[in-house]
């Protein structure tokens, strides 16, 4: 999957999880707009772009600390996106299906 993905843009990974996001354990509740978790997954794309390399594991601390200076984060606390940070960047790197629970 990481080779498809090197492909794709970030407005074909936005379709994708615009799509997608509400088979997801943290959007299923019925307040939850794609809005509200979109700064998430363009942080969680573009992140696994920047750190291919790295397992999450290994990044989710820096991620979640450089969160609050994320040019795209809109007024969502790390918490609250938390989940699809983890879905996109796993989408990217291949790591885990984006696509389970």
């Amino acid at each position: 999957m990481a080779e498809r993905n090197d492909l794709l843009g970030w407005e074909e990974e936005d379709t994708y999880w615009e799509t997608n996001y509400r088979s997801r354990p943290y959007a299923s509740s019925a307040s939850s707009d794609y809005e509200s978790y979109r700064p998430g997954y363009r942080y969680g794309y573009e992140s696994a772009n920047q750190h291919r390399d790295r397992n999450w594991d290994d990044v989710e601390s820096d991620l979640s600390t450089s969160w609050n200076s994320y040019e795209h984060r809109g007024n969502s606390t790390w918490d609250q996106v938390k989940g699809a940070v983890r879905d996109a960047w796993d989408r990217v790197t291949g790591k885990r299906t984006a696509n389970t629970r």
